[in-house]
Order: C-alpha cells, then sequence, then structure tokens
C-alpha cells in the first residue's frame, strides 16, 4: 500500500458515490479509500459495485450501522478474513 506513516491518521474525506441509481456521500479515512479500492479491484468489481453489495448486507442486519461504518467493518472482516486463513 502506498500510505505514508503521515497519511494514516489524516481525518475522513467526503466522496460522492453512486449506489443502485442514487448518489450519496460517505466519509472515509485515507486508509478505508485505499483498501475499498484495492478490494474492488480484487474482485473485478466498480468500487460502487462493492459498496452496493456492502449496503446490501448492512441493510440485511438487524442493526444497521451507518454506511461508513459498514464499509470499515466489512473491510475489516475481510482482512481478517484473508490473514486468518490458517488460524
Amino acid at each position: 500500500m502506498d500510505l505514508e506513516s503521515a497519511d494514516i491518521f489524516h481525518p475522513p474525506i467526503k466522496r460522492s458515490i453512486t449506489i443502485a441509481g442514487h448518489q450519496t456521500s460517505i466519509t472515509l479515512e485515507p486508509l478505508f479509500w485505499k483498501l475499498l479500492k484495492q478490494a474492488s479491484e480484487t474482485r473485478a468489481l466498480p468500487l460502487n459495485a462493492l459498496v452496493a453489495q456492502i449496503d446490501m448486507q448492512r441493510l440485511e442486519s438487524d442493526e444497521p450501522p451507518g454506511l461508513a461504518t459498514a464499509i470499515r467493518l466489512w473491510l475489516t472482516y475481510d482482512l481478517l478474513g484473508k490473514s486468518g486463513k490458517s488460524d
């Protein structure tokens, strides 16, 4: 990942994204934007398609978190799943 250590603590950045034909704004730290981009590239999906999938999954939850929180949780779970295969 091409983040410098100073970028890890950079404040959140707001970006607009289209999900299911609707424009929405998502505020994430640069680290999470980079991880989200990597996850979409790994899956050969456009970024908005991956976010739409995460959004659908969060809405199926009994107590859905906000979208930005859902993305952070999904990315963390995804990373733990990849690194935890041998555990």
